[in-house]
Order: structure tokens, then sequence, then C-alpha cells
């Protein structure tokens, strides 16, 4: 009780306030409330600060500012960052102080882009290494987030190495270096591939300076092309051509190789400064040359497949990697030089005579017409002079026609033994390309393969008969089939063709005969050897007119004859025959000027 009677009640305390149920005043609610607000960081809507996590679940991410309350952000804009912790410092974003619930709004995503693009412009200028996170594929690369920025991944920029699948990287957060950034448009490319290049370049020097020619290294292959293999040798690549995969003939890389599979390769050849590696696959293998069998030798028969064809020949593979040309001209005995596509094609199994082996070379020519007998060397039995046979017309030239009796026997058709009684000028009016023709065989000439044939030789010569019938001064009916600069071509019976100059085409009336014309005409001149029969229209009246003043003249000399007594005794006789002597010259100097006029 003496305790109690020492406390003494406080002079300021506001009794009647306690008695209202509040122990304190205004103004001391004020102070503490002022005391509280100066003990919380200022902040302001819109601004970017920095706060620490102090709790991270499935969904959300709790972050002190150092405000009145936590702001809560959404767990999938810290995608980006899976090593994200508690007690880490990330930049936010205010969205809003205080919303309808009294919770701080903020964004960790909105904080990020507000300075990313200053951030994404020092990496680029300090070749500083940043992490992003690979959100999807897109055409020719990737799309990744780097400080909230959507930036682009090329594909040949993921790796050192070709990628083959994209989206095992979809979801990944990696490193990367800024590598491009258009301002204007505000894209930005970046490079995961930049950050071990410089290090494999270092293991590049390193493995290409212990390299040897002819060293075998094992490696993996890492791309296969159309013209080679590209072959990962521990950091550095080297390339089998395709002709250096094999010692036949590879038209596909996938044919001998696939995609990480591990082999054994040798070195041909490297460039220190280019950083080229020349691998060799076949050379690990003895030359199949080689192993040919030492016996082989020209004339023996060998098989093989046709693996490469060209209108020049065929290439023959008769072991892998040992390959024998077929000439076009090795494939058939007929001197007509086709295609080799008209013989055969490629898998075609065939078999062949060796024609030449250069085994230092590693050359062979090979003939297939070789298995068939020549025709040439018993041609005189099989085409005699003077046999008849059945031929396919093969070609045409100005001289004549080219057939050919059988594969390899050829023969040629002089123009002029074509036709005993048609002018030709060229073989196309008489016959064509393709069509069968009967001839006779007139010479042999063996050593040039050649024949000269006839085919007007099947029938008689009908000039003999001719030469009786369009006889000298003989007169025959024809038609003008032809005008030529230097006269006409006629056609007279039994199919025979005859010429006239133009003089000899002048008509009884002056005019002068035309085309289509039927007329008769003279034999002036008739030729067996040269086969050549010369007719004239115009000698006929002129020949006439002749005539007549031949018998004038001769009428008039022996009038000139008579014994003058005859001619006084018969006075009215003389009279009449001076008379008609007279008239007789008159006609006489009419005749001679129309043969004039004609001449």
């Amino acid at each position: 009780m003496s305790n109690l009677t020492n406390i003494q009640p406080l002079e300021d305390f506001d009794w009647e306030g306690y008695e209202k149920g509040s122990a304190q005043t205004e103004q001391s609610l004020e102070q503490q409330a002022n005391a509280y607000e100066k003990s919380l960081t200022g902040v302001n809507d819109h601004e970017v600060v920095e706060g620490e996590v102090i709790s991270i679940n499935k969904r959300e991410v709790v972050v002190n500012i150092g405000y009145k309350s936590d702001g809560i952000i959404p767990v999938s804009e810290f995608r980006y960052n899976p090593d994200l912790k508690v007690g880490d410092k990330v930049e936010v974003y205010i969205e809003n102080q205080e919303d309808k619930k009294g919770q701080l709004i903020l964004s960790h995503k909105k904080a990020r882009a507000t300075k990313s693009w200053e951030r994404v412009n020092a990496a680029l200028e300090n070749e500083e290494i940043i992490k992003g996170f690979v959100k999807c594929r897109t055409k020719g690369g990737m799309i990744v987030d780097v400080f909230g920025i959507e930036a682009f991944l090329p594909g040949s920029q993921i790796d050192v190495k070709p990628i083959r699948d994209y989206d095992v990287f979809v979801g990944k957060t990696m490193e990367f270096k800024v590598v491009k950034i258009n301002q204007e448009y505000r894209n930005v490319v970046v490079s995961h591939k930049a950050l071990i290049e410089a290090e494999l370049e270092q293991q590049k020097k390193e493995i290409i300076s212990k390299l040897e020619k002819g060293q075998v290294l094992e490696g993996t292959v890492k791309n296969i092309t159309s013209y080679g293999v590209f072959i990962d040798l521990g950091g550095v690549d080297g390339l089998i051509h395709i002709t250096d995969l094999s010692w036949g003939r590879v038209s596909d890389p996938h044919e001998v190789v696939e995609l990480d599979q591990k082999l054994n390769v040798v070195i041909l050849d490297f460039d220190e400064e280019k950083k080229r590696i020349a691998l060799g696959l076949k050379q690990l293998t003895p030359h199949p040359w080689e192993a040919l069998d030492p016996n082989l030798k020209v004339g023996d028969h060998v098989k093989g497949k046709v693996v490469v064809m060209a209108d020049y020949g065929a290439f023959i593979e008769i072991a892998p990697g040992v390959e024998g040309l077929i000439h076009v001209s090795e494939m058939s005995w007929s001197q007509h030089l086709r295609s080799a596509q008209d013989f055969m094609k490629v898998g075609d199994e065939v078999e062949a005579v060796i024609l030449t082996l250069d085994r230092e070379e590693r050359k062979m020519s090979l003939g297939i017409k070789q298995l068939k007998e020549d025709p040439w060397e018993n041609i005189e039995v099989r085409y005699p002079v003077g046999s008849k046979h059945h031929a396919r017309v093969r070609n045409f030239t100005n001289f004549g026609v080219f057939v050919e009796l059988e594969e390899g026997v050829d023969g040629l058709i002089h123009i002029s033994d074509l036709s005993w009684t048609k002018k030709i000028k060229h073989p196309s009016e008489f016959t064509q390309i393709g069509a069968d023709i009967d001839v006779v065989v007139l010479e042999i000439d063996k050593d040039n393969r050649r024949l000269s044939l006839g085919h007007k030789q099947l029938e008689d010569n009908p000039w003999d008969t001719f030469e009786t019938i369009f006889t000298v001064d003989s007169v025959h009916e024809g038609t003008i089939t032809e005008m030529l600069e230097k006269g006409a071509v006629i056609q007279l019976e039994y199919g025979v063709e005859a010429f006239a100059t133009p003089k000899h085409l002048v008509k009884e009336d002056g005019s002068q005969a035309q085309q289509g014309e039927k007329l008769q005409f003279k034999v002036i001149e008739f030729n067996k050897d040269s086969k050549r029969i010369i007719v004239s229209h115009s000698r006929i009246f002129e020949d006439e007119a002749r005539r007549e003043a031949r018998e004038a003249r001769k009428a008039e000399r022996a009038a000139q004859k008579r014994p003058a007594k005859a001619r006084e005794e018969q006075p009215v006789i003389q009279n009449q025959a001076a008379s008609t002597t007279l008239g007789d010259i008159d006609a006489l100097a009419a005749l001679k000027a129309k043969l004039e006029k004609g001449e």
C-alpha cells in the first residue's frame, strides 16, 4: 500500500478521453502516423525501384520495396530466370501503390522493359554475356526474351554444329551475346554460338597445329551434303569430298555414311590459315585396281553394271572402283553413230570384251559389238557383185542415197543409178529417209566398208529400145513440163524426158510455146550414153518450108535448062512457064524472109 501512495498520476493524461474510450490524443495519433510514414520508403506510381524477394510460390513472387505493404508479381514474369531465390534483389515497376484491396501492385516485366533498351545497347557495346529465355520457334530461328525484349536468335547462331531439332531449346534459359541492334526498328539479334566460338577457335589452332598429312583420326559425321560429308574431329571440322568416300561412284553420300556415325578418316590436306581440312575415307582401303585379277587381258569377256551414261558412251563397273568405258562406236557395227542411250541404261547388267587395258593409268575400254561377228569379214560371200537385196534408206546427199542393208553394212546408190529415165536433181525426189528400197550390188570396197549399189539396174536399160524409137528427125507428141532459163523440159511417151532450147520453142505464128502445152516435137539429137534427147517444135514447120523452097528452086533450074527452039515453038506454053517461074520466085522470096525471121 505504501508503494501505491508514491505513484503520481500523469499530469497531461486525458482522463476525459479515456472515459470516452480513447487513451491518446489526436495530436499523439498524428505524430505516430507521421513517424510511421517517415519510416517507409517514399515511392511514386509508374517509377522503377529495387526490391527484395521475400517469398516465392508456384504462382507469385512477393517483393518488399520498403513500403507499408509488400508487392505481388506473377511468377511467369521471372520465367527467364529459373535461378531466382529469396533474398535476390529485383527491379520492379510500381503500377499502383494501393488497389481496392489495399494491395501494392508491382510489375517486374515493365521494370525490365523500361531499362532493357539501355541494357541491351550496353551489352552490345561491352560484349557482355547476358541471359535470355527461349520463348518459341519462328521462321529461321528462335524468339528469346532478353530483359523483357523479344530478340531474334538465328538458327545458325544456336550452336557451332547444325541443329536438327529446334524444339528442344524452347523453354530453356541460355547465355547469349548481343551481336546486332537495329536502332530504328528496335530489333535485337543475339547469338549463343558466339560464346563458344572463341574457345573453339583456340581449340582449332591447337588441333590444326598437330595435324599431319596421312594421319588417321576418329571423327563423327556432323553434316551430309550433296557434295560431301563434314566430320567433327573434336572441335574442328573436316570435309570428305564425295569423290573420296568410296573407290566406286557415289551419287548420294547418304549411301555411304549416316549422321552421328563415328568412323576413321585420313588427312589428305589442310590449310592452317583458312582452317580447311580435306579428309578421305576410301584411302583407308586398297585401290580396287590393285586387287584386279592379274590374269585379266585384252580380249577377255567381263560382266558389269552400267553406272554412268553419256551420249558418247557408258561406264561399266566390273568391280567396285574398277570401271571401263564402252564408247558408242563399240556398241554396234553400224557406222551410223547414235546416242549410247539407244543401247543401254544405268543399272543394266552387260557383258563386254576388253579392248584396251592400262593398269598404270587405271583405264580400260570395252566393247559389246565384238560379241557379234563382223559383217564385213565375209562381205564378198554374203553380198557378191550383182546380187539383189532389200535396204533401208538412212541418209541423203546431193550425189546419192546412203542405205543400210543390215547393221554395220552400208551402201551408196549414186543419184545417176536411181532411174534410167528420170533426171533427178536430189534423191528426195525419188525416195524418203526410212523407206525400203531394192538394190543391186555394183562394187565392193572392203577397206572403207562401203558398197556401191544401184536401183535402176534391177530393170533392163530402156535406152536400148529408145534408140530405135526416138531416131533423129522422128516426130513425137510431147508436153512442156518445166520452163528453164536455157530452155524447157519436154515429157515424151514412155516416160522419157527431152530438152528444147528457146529458139526451138517458137511456134509457126511466131509466139513462144508455154509450160503445159502439148505440141509435136522433132528429134534433132539422141545420145544413148548420156541419156540425152534434144527436140525442136520449130523444126517441123521450118523443115517443111525448106523442103518447099528446095522443090521450087529445083523447078526453076529445070525450066531454065529447056532448049530455046522448044521455047519458040510453044510461045503460049513459054509464057505460062515464065509466069509460073516468076510466081515461084516471089514465093521463094517470101519464104526466105520468113526463114530469116524464124532463125
